[in-house]
């Protein structure tokens, strides 16, 4: 807006050209920045920096969301909230490195391993949002919505297209794995996806269960050896056993709740 009150002058032809270039952001902001540029006598390349940085900074933050949306992340959560005081035997310092993705690049997988509530989704959540920051394509299920989701879509001849659409994805989270039986035409269905991906694209993995118990999930002994030994290959495990995060944090919320409520005015 002009110090006079009236909105920069648009050029329809301009706006024309912009529309169908599908510049919105370019569109949006032109007139304001061609009269900064005016204003303090910027370069003609100066504007046409300001314009390009504007429409790229744009189509990048749009990018990320889209990439957010489309990973089916339940809820949101970051790195950075998670407290790993709660934790003291989790190597933060090895945790924070996978933020930077290179074991995407690596096809290295990783497993989260311990007690219920000690924060394994938040971390496997977390880094699914860093990998969609950094550029690259995430799937999230339970492994019983997976599973589920596989059976149905086989009944449905549809088994292939949902293969291809999750092999698309660079990184697969299969959280609570062990936290729900899983039927055994779900455990080789989940097999399949797991094994499909072997040294081509990375897997993050929350379960409550040690190696040496899935096959109570899989069944079959063999099935499971088969499915540990490529998925073991190449992986990162973190042991997170303790007393319940959640709980913790539930308990002294509740105990500062009583505190304040027994606190006379």
């Amino acid at each position: 807006m002009k110090q006079d009150g009236t909105l920069p002058v648009r050029d329809p032809l301009i706006d024309s050209y912009l529309k169908r270039l599908k510049m919105p952001t370019v569109l949006r902001d032109y007139p304001k920045l061609a009269e900064e540029a005016g204003k303090e006598n910027k370069s003609y390349e100066a504007f046409l920096l300001a314009l390009l940085e504007s429409e790229a900074t744009t189509r990048e933050s749009n990018a990320v969301k889209k990439r957010i949306a489309h990973a089916g992340f339940p809820r949101i959560k970051e790195i950075a909230e998670y407290d790993f005081t709660q934790l003291p035997g989790l190597k933060k310092q090895k945790v924070l490195q996978l933020t930077q993705c290179d074991y995407l690049q690596r096809q290295e997988n990783i497993v989260f391993m311990g007690n219920h509530g000690t924060g394994k989704s938040h971390l496997a959540i977390g880094l699914g949002m860093e990998a969609c920051r950094r550029g690259h394509r995430v799937s999230y299920f339970t492994a019983a919505s997976l599973a589920h989701q596989l059976i149905e879509a086989r009944s449905e001849k549809k088994l292939l297209r949902l293969e291809k659409q999750i092999d698309k994805s660079a990184l697969l989270i299969v959280d609570e794995l062990g936290y729900v039986p899983l039927t055994q035409e779900g455990a080789q269905l989940l097999f399949g996806i797991l094994s499909q991906r072997y040294e081509r694209t990375s897997v993050i993995i929350t379960t409550n269960l040690e190696f040496s118990e899935w096959v109570q999930l899989f069944a079959e002994e063999k099935l499971t050896a088969a499915l540990l030994d490529r998925l073991t290959h190449r992986c990162q495990v973190f042991l997170m056993n303790g007393e319940s995060y959640r709980f913790k944090s539930s308990q002294k919320r509740m105990k500062e709740d009583y505190q304040a409520q027994a606190t006379p005015l």
